[in-house]
């Protein structure tokens, strides 16, 4: 699938990050259009395991708008969220989810546990998979295999 010019904010997020030494992953929020906030991987830098590209950009958005739900809100992320991020997105009330690569080890949209899919779940998002995906995953592994 073809990237878009959020897909690509969301890149350059992940660069940024991947150049402060995080892991490359990169997320941006959009409502109407008009891109509310982006954000990169920040846990070693914040000492924060939950300084997620997606928890910042959440953050930061939902401070914006001076609300805890984005409802008409879309997120871009380069990786499949993890759980704890799924979670926050279901909270947050987001639109859609366009995520690039898939994260078998720790995703938890198509992978893993499938938060969306649990009966617990009280808000699921429509989700869009594979945007830039061979990218991203070429990113990650080279991160990775350079960290070696």
């Amino acid at each position: 699938m073809r990237s878009s010019p959020f897909m690509e904010a969301a890149f350059a997020e992940a660069e940024a990050a991947r150049d402060r030494g995080e892991v490359p992953i990169g997320a941006v929020l959009v409502r109407e259009g008009v891109l509310l906030a982006k954000a990169g991987n920040r846990t070693r830098e914040l000492n924060d395991p939950t300084a997620h590209a997606e928890i910042l950009a959440i953050r930061d958005a939902c401070r914006l708008v001076a609300s805890e739900r984005l409802p008409d809100a879309d997120l871009y992320v380069t990786l499949e969220p993890c759980p704890m991020c799924a979670a926050a997105i279901s909270f947050a009330r987001i639109r859609r989810l366009y995520f690039g690569a898939v994260d078998e080890k720790g995703g938890a949209v198509v992978s893993g546990g499938r938060y969306f899919a649990q009966p617990t779940c009280h808000h699921a998002p429509d989700v869009y998979a594979g945007i830039g995906e061979q990218r991203a995953s070429e990113m990650l592994k080279n991160f990775f295999r350079d960290r070696r």
